[in-house]
């Protein structure tokens, strides 16, 4: 949405999201309560729950809500998969140097909402995709923070050396970041920084799986 390759992309973002009930607050042993653990700090069952209706509060509203709910699978997984990448990102740029100001944010938003054909356009288009309006800042952010990595790193994504190279920067964080993830959401999978089933939102196109509990 920013540029023809982009890290996130409406095209090419929050995959395998769902319509299904919100699971019951679980938690592992270890993190009773928490749907995951991420280098000490917990992702509680109540914050992602919250994050999913938040989406489909959302998505009701819509003229299209009922069509958005049932095209957005595994809402559950795919939210997760997502609270733990940003956190995951967040720590790669940290340790790179890379940072984004208030200002870079409204920026790029202001050039993607004109070129998606306005605010509202925009919105509607990530909500098609399981991203709630108040979390479209954050989108952006990990946009620029991935443009600002793959930078640092010399790593072209258009070729596929440089996927791997960007890829390979945010396994060695995650791996240092020991994500420990409820078994009830899946593993996480520190070699692809990717969360059980799920695709990586900047990568992978989404489908449309029905959730499974």
């Amino acid at each position: 949405m920013f540029r023809r390759r982009t890290a996130l992309s409406v095209s090419a973002a929050a995959a395998l999201l769902a319509a299904t009930p919100l699971l019951a607050a679980c938690g592992t042993d270890t993190h009773p309560g928490a749907a995951a653990v991420v280098d000490g700090k917990r992702i509680t069952v109540a914050q992602l729950q919250a994050r999913v209706k938040d989406v489909r509060a959302a998505q009701a509203t819509s003229p299209q809500g009922k069509q958005l709910i049932m095209n957005t699978g595994r809402l559950n997984l795919s939210t997760l998969n997502g609270m733990i990448f940003d956190e995951v990102l967040a720590r790669a740029a940290r340790d790179a140097g890379v940072t984004v100001t208030r200002a870079d944010i409204q920026d790029a938003r202001a050039t993607a909402e004109e070129r998606a054909g306005g605010a509202a356009r925009l919105r509607t288009m990530w909500l098609q995709q399981g991203i709630a309006p108040d979390q479209i800042d954050q989108v952006v952010r990990n946009q620029l923070l991935i443009d600002g990595l793959a930078k640092h790193l010399r790593a072209d994504r258009g070729r596929p050396d440089g996927q791997r190279r960007l890829v390979d920067a945010l396994a060695k964080t995650s791996r240092a970041m020991s994500v420990d993830v409820n078994p009830r959401y899946g593993t996480w999978d520190d070699q692809q920084v990717i969360l059980g089933e799920t695709k990586v939102p900047w990568i992978v196109p989404a489908t449309t799986h029905q959730e499974q509990v």
